[in-house]
């Protein structure tokens, strides 16, 4: 919370960059340390240090643009997908309770062939709900549109890179 780190639904883990708030025309570096935000319309969450070098702690969120500074040297997740390319795939779901996120988690394996739980620490929902395992952002996109589609319950399925399994 207190690093100048943000959380980024498909940006590579350690990428720096710039976000410019564009009412206040004040600025910071971060970090993507994390994924997220799952509120669609958001594109990126910054940690409380990086909100308050901007003076986003009062409104809570900004207009905001964002400036890639640099790519990581070499993955930073302790364990890769594969070598390659990127991988993307749709978060159908986040929860506190394991049991509830298995149950989704199996409903999804049973209408679209590939689902998996990814625990990730800290915040409030460290059950996330994966499905699919797709090469593109856009192959995502689209199975994130087909899941919204066909589950009435499910609109706020977002793509994400996946980093690690």
């Amino acid at each position: 919370m207190e690093q100048m780190t943000a959380a980024h639904r498909t940006l590579p883990f350690g990428v720096w960059v710039r976000v410019h708030d564009l009412d206040n025309e004040k600025s910071v570096d971060v970090r993507i340390n994390d994924r997220g935000p799952f509120i669609d319309g958001r594109i990126i969450d910054l940690s409380h240090a990086a909100a308050r070098a901007i003076e986003m702690i009062g409104p809570g969120i900004a207009r905001v643009r964002l400036e890639i500074l640099s790519q990581p040297a070499a993955p930073v997740s302790k364990v890769v997908v594969e070598a390659g390319p990127a991988r993307f795939a749709v978060q159908v779901g986040a929860f506190r309770d394991r049991t509830n996120a298995e149950r989704l988690r199996r409903d999804m394996e049973a209408k679209y062939g590939t689902a998996r739980l990814v625990e990730r620490a800290g915040g409030p929902a460290p059950w996330r709900v994966l499905v699919g395992l797709e090469s593109t952002e856009e192959g995502a996109g689209a199975l994130a549109q087909r899941i919204r589609g066909e589950n009435a319950s499910l609109t706020a399925a977002l793509v994400v890179r996946v980093d690690s399994v």
